[in-house]
C-alpha cells in the first residue's frame, strides 16, 4: 500500500503544533496554568495568612486581660514607640507568645501592633 499525505494535513499540522505552543505560554504568562511548585508555595502562602488572622486576636485578647488602666500605659508607650518597632514592643510584653509556645512570633507581634494602634486611635 502506498499512503500518500493529503495536501491540507501538513499545514494543519503545523497550525495544531503552533496553537499547543501559543495557549501553553498564554495560558502560564496568564496564570491559567500553574505548576505543582507554584501551587504549593500559594498553598504555603494562604496557609500563612490564615495563620496569622488566626493568631491575631489571640495576642489581642491577651492584651485586654490587662487591668483597664494598664491597657491605657501599653497603647500610650506603644503609641509612643517608632512604627517599626511596635512589633518588639509587643513580643517584649509577651501578648505574641501564643499559649502552649515558649517564644513569640515576630509576624503576630506585628499584626497584633497594628490591630492595638487601631484601638488606641478610637
Amino acid at each position: 500500500m502506498n499512503a500518500s499525505v493529503p495536501d491540507w494535513l501538513r499545514p494543519a499540522a503545523w497550525g495544531g503544533v503552533v496553537g499547543i505552543v501559543a495557549v501553553a505560554i498564554v495560558g502560564f504568562g496568564t496564570g491559567w496554568v500553574i505548576t505543582s511548585g507554584s501551587a504549593e508555595e500559594m498553598a504555603k502562602k494562604e496557609g500563612e495568612k490564615a495563620a496569622l488572622a488566626a493568631l491575631t486576636p489571640i495576642c489581642v485578647a491577651q492584651f485586654k486581660k490587662l487591668a483597664p488602666a494598664l491597657r491605657t500605659t501599653q497603647l500610650a508607650a506603644l503609641k509612643d514607640t517608632s512604627s517599626w518597632q511596635r512589633g518588639d514592643f509587643v513580643e517584649k510584653q509577651g501578648w505574641a507568645t501564643m499559649p502552649g509556645s515558649k517564644e513569640p512570633d515576630d509576624e503576630v507581634a506585628a499584626a497584633c501592633a497594628t490591630e492595638l494602634m487601631k484601638l488606641a486611635a478610637k
